[in-house]
This record gives C-alpha cells, structure tokens and sequence, in this order.
C-alpha cells in the first residue's frame, strides 16, 4: 500500500501547473544538483547527480570527493523518486519545473519510527552552501584540531583542508567511528560542513572565537543535537581502539547462538565458521562506519579468504522484527557484495545488543572487530572503525588489520 504523504500546497500547486493531463510533464534536466533538506540548524546541503541512460536513470549522492550510488531512480511523469534501500531510505521530490525539485527525505529507523526531512534540489548550481553576505577573511581553519562534544566524555579529533577560496573538506575521528566525508565552506569566521549519505545527515556549524578556538553546534537528521568546541592541536589523536573494549570470553562459542537469514539456529562454533583466521564483526546495516567497514571486510575475505580466513557477520538491527530485519541485512549484503555469512544478532540499542553478545564487556561501537585465532581464542577486539574519509588513520587501520591477519595465519 502507498504511504500517504502530507505535500505543502506549494508543492501540489507546482504539480497542477506542471501535471496536468492536458499538459505535459516537465523534463527532468540530467546532471548536478544542489539538494539540501531542511534540518533543525538550517540548510543541510549535499550534490546530487543524475543521468538518463539506455536502463533508465542512475543517480549519485556526491559529498566532497565521494559518490554513493543510488540503487533506485524512478522518475513517473513529475514525481522523482530515489532509493537508498540498503539504508531503508527514500526521498520523493515532484518536479515543479524541469530545473527544481521539492518533495521529503525519509527513513525508518529504531522500532519502526520515521525520521522525516523537507527536501528541495535546484538543477545546475555547485556551491554547497548559501554565500555569507559581506563576509571578512578571517584566515583559516586548514589542520588538526582536537575537539571536545558536550555530550560525549571522550575527546575527538578534526582534521580540515581549506581549498582555494572558501571550500573546506575533513572529518571527526571520535572512538566511535568518524563522521565521513565532510564538506562546506569558512567564510567570514564560520565555518560550516555538511554530508548525507540517504539516510545519515551531519550538519556542523562553528564561528571562530577571538583566542582562535572553535565553538559551533552538531545536528544529526532530525532527532539529534550537540555542542562542540575545538583548538588547534597537530599532536590532537583518539583513545587506541584496540584498549577501548576488553574480551570477557566464559561463555563457550558453542553456548552463543543467533539465527542466520533464514531463521536457522547456529553457534559460533558451526564449522562453516572455521578458519585459520577469524573475524567476528558486530554491526549494523543502518550505520555508516560499518558501511565502510563491510566494503572493506569484502576486500579482505577476497584477498585472505583462500588461505584460510573466515568472516562473520553478526548483524544488530534496528526494527526488532526478524523477518524485516533479516530482509534489511539482505539487501545490505546484495548492495556490498557480501559472500561470507551473517545472522541476526538482535537489537541495535547499544545497552540491549551487550546483553545478547557477552563475550565482550560491552558494545561500545559499530562496527566492532573481533580478531580469534583457529582455535576461537580471541587476539584483538577493535572498537569503531576510522573509515576512508579520514586519510592517514584509514590506512594506518588498514595496516593494522593485515598485520594481524597475516600473523593469525602465519606461514599456513
């Protein structure tokens, strides 16, 4: 069944104008957008791209240097409609001219609640964000910096690159993942980044303060709201992930059972989960760390799978149905390629989640990475993931989990 959908009559007056059936639709005009949604700190802002072709059109969701695919675009007369399935997310615009788009971002979230954002798109337009009348050049914001969340006890870390002009890309590190491909502007001592992924929405807006510290506010989506300030500091690093979360072990592999996608019981000592080398990741379809995690983890199960390395998946999500959940991890494991095995796990909150895994002491992020040897005796658990929005520590990760694998498999 279609789900109704609340339209401001803005809206359905653009699509009587434009829709009418003795009127033809408008042509949707192929290439880059400037879409934004209307988040509770402004404006969010990220590049859109779509492409007519032989299959129909493809489209892009572009941040900075990234480009995520769109696996559905369906344009039906003057109603445009973007799925991001492995994100349950959705956007549904009507096209009120061939060159705007107004319409709501949506997604569903934890135990089927909607988070729901108004969503615009104009065709042809390149900045990110609206240009700050009468700004002063204030210097800039290029370096490391290390960064303390009101609502977060561990310090983060920012790393910013001011480009030519205005334009500034980078990330946060926190122990718990990064915040991706960030982009934006300072201008006139402020400093304003944005990223959407279809369904993550991160807005910073900071304003540099006299001492040359930065002090703004975070939103996420529609749900989420955090103060931070930040000073320079090229030293500026993160707790170690490998010290953040202790393995608790005293419950045998055998006596931790999940189903897998089929509702089937299986212990963590199934043989089909043997190796010489293993890794047990926690994580969940709706978060994007474990996103570029899993992108990685296919990689690695390519390249180690032959020579004795096996990857499980232990899924936490979100609905607390398993059939919907299940279906989810699905298309999850379809979008990423996945072809080493998962279960359903149970639920994504993080208090719940430690309850149904007792191996570790908690769960302190997703995803977390669990390195045993081919005995199920465990190496290294490793908390969050720093993904490859974040240069230098991406790599440094990357080194670090094949300096494990490659040890765990030693000669064999």
């Amino acid at each position: 069944m279609r789900k109704t959908v609340w339209v401001p009559v803005t809206i359905l007056l653009g699509a009587f104008l434009f829709g009418c059936a003795d009127e033809p639709a408008p042509a949707l005009e192929p290439g880059t957008w400037r879409a934004w949604l209307d988040s509770p700190g402004g404006e969010l802002p990220f590049g859109l791209e779509l492409t007519p072709g032989s299959g129909g059109w493809s489209g892009k969701i572009l941040n900075g240097l990234e480009r995520i695919d769109i696996e559905r675009v369906e344009i039906d007369a003057n109603h445009l409609t973007l799925g991001i399935d492995h994100y349950a997310a959705t956007v549904e615009a009507t096209l009120t001219s061939p060159t705007t788009l107004e319409g709501r971002w949506w997604k569903t979230g934890s135990k089927g609640a909607i988070s729901e954002l108004p969503f615009h798109a104009i065709h042809g337009e390149s900045r990110r964000f609206q240009s700050l009348e009468a700004a002063v050049e204030t210097g800039s914001v290029d370096g490391r910096w290390s960064v303390q969340f009101a609502d977060d006890e561990d310090l983060a870390v920012a790393v910013f690159e001011q480009h030519d002009g205005n334009e500034v890309t980078g990330t946060f590190l926190t122990t718990t993942g990064d915040y991706r491909y960030l982009a934006g502007s300072f201008e006139g001592g402020r400093l304003r980044l944005s990223v959407f992924d279809g369904a993550h929405a991160f807005l910073f807006d900071a304003r540099l303060q006299d001492d040359g510290t930065l002090a703004g506010d975070f939103w996420s989506r529609d749900s989420w709201h955090d103060t931070w300030t930040a000073r320079r500091d090229d030293t500026a690093s993160i707790d170690p992930a490998t010290e953040q979360v202790a393995w608790v072990g005293g419950t045998p592999l055998s006596e931790v059972v999940f189903p897998d996608l089929e509702g089937n019981p299986r212990s963590l000592d199934d043989p089909e989960f043997a190796g010489q080398a293993r890794i047990i990741e926690v994580f969940g379809s709706w978060c994007p760390n474990c996103n570029d995690a899993t992108a990685y983890l296919v990689d690695l199960h390519k390249r180690y799978g032959p020579r004795g390395l096996s990857i499980l998946g232990l899924a936490f999500e979100m609905s607390g149905d398993f059939g919907r959940d299940a279906d989810q991890v699905r298309v999850y494991r379809n979008y990423h390629g996945i072809e080493y095995p998962l279960l359903i796990a149970g639920n994504s909150i993080k208090a719940e989640a430690s309850k149904q895994f007792p191996l570790i002491e908690r769960i302190k992020s997703y995803p977390t990475t669990i390195f045993l040897d081919g005995e199920g005796n465990v190496h290294t658990v490793y908390s969050g993931f720093s993904g490859p929005a974040t240069g230098d520590a991406y790599l440094e990760l990357q080194a670090e989990f094949e300096r494990i694998i490659e040890e765990l498999l030693g000669d064999g």
